[in-house]
């Protein structure tokens, strides 16, 4: 049986593959960024999401784009719902096709 792995959070993205890479605290980065301390460690511990404006200065000050943050967070929230909302997703019937008038 294959076992499915949770979606990622971006907070694990930016943990994993930036903050830890680069000892930067959040502190650190939140200080960078102007925002906030514990916007960032809350992200970083995967307990809020990421904003447009969040997205916006990570882009900026590690040189990506703010689609790559919010793609991240938009696949996170789309994974997690689908999960949930399983059992009551099966129950919609697909609409049919618009008849030709």
């Amino acid at each position: 049986m294959t076992r499915k792995l949770p979606p990622m959070h971006p907070g694990e993205v930016l943990r994993e593959e930036y903050l830890v890479p680069l000892a930067l605290t959040p502190y650190a980065l939140a200080k960078a960024l102007h925002v906030p301390r514990t916007r960032i460690e809350r992200i970083a511990k995967e307990e809020i999401g990421i904003t447009g404006d969040t997205a916006l200065r990570l882009a900026r000050y590690f040189r990506t784009t703010p689609d790559f943050w919010m793609n991240l967070q938009s696949r996170f929230e789309i994974l997690t719902a689908r999960e949930t909302l399983k059992d009551e997703l099966s129950k919609i019937t697909a609409r049919e096709e618009m008849e030709a008038a």
